[in-house]
């Protein structure tokens, strides 16, 4: 680990490159927010303050997005600070920096955590070795193939998001953009 690397909430950062991404809170107990904001602090080493609003696919829950940045490597950790907590709907995203592929994280109550790496899109790449394991389970029965590709996919996550995501477009006027360089 380069001598850049940064000390996070009494987490070591996985690299000294610099990234950034954005957090998705799909739904969240209210008297949970102060909360999630701590979790975040102690991963992004600053002051958060969310812009909670209400989520109406969840009557009496709440939603946030923020935009973050630091060390490669805090995508993962703001998902394993946020991971274990009853209730809460989030997706995390990671872009490439230096030597680190880019990430997702996808998180609900039912289903746990799930993570992918991603291009330059947000397209889920799966890699030969997933794939290599998919055919093997499925030793030439296509259903079991198609269950294996499907989990590599995380479909289930996506399935279950889906309509928390678009609640959050319904209602968000502005969608900030990142310059591209």
């Amino acid at each position: 680990m380069g001598a850049r690397a940064a000390q996070r909430g009494g987490h070591q950062a996985q690299s000294s490159a610099s990234t950034r991404g954005t957090l998705f809170i799909h739904s969240a107990p209210n008297a949970m927010c102060p909360h999630i904001e701590w979790a975040i602090e102690s991963v992004v080493s600053r002051r958060t303050a969310c812009a909670w609003k209400p989520q109406p696919v969840a009557p009496g829950m709440v939603r946030a997005e923020l935009a973050w940045e630091g060390p490669a490597g805090s995508g993962s950790l703001l998902a394993s600070a946020l991971r274990g907590w009853p209730h809460i709907r989030f997706e995390v995203t990671e872009e490439a920096s230096a030597g680190n592929d880019a990430g997702r994280w996808s998180h609900t109550p039912e289903l746990g955590i799930f993570h992918a790496t991603t291009d330059v899109h947000g397209n889920i790449m799966v890699s030969e070795e997933r794939i290599r394991f998919a055919y093997e389970q499925g030793a030439g029965d296509p259903a079991v193939m198609y269950h294996e590709l499907s989990l590599a996919l995380g479909e289930a996550w996506d399935e279950e998001l889906e309509p928390f995501r678009h609640a959050n477009e319904e209602t968000d006027t502005v969608r900030w953009l990142h310059r591209v360089v």
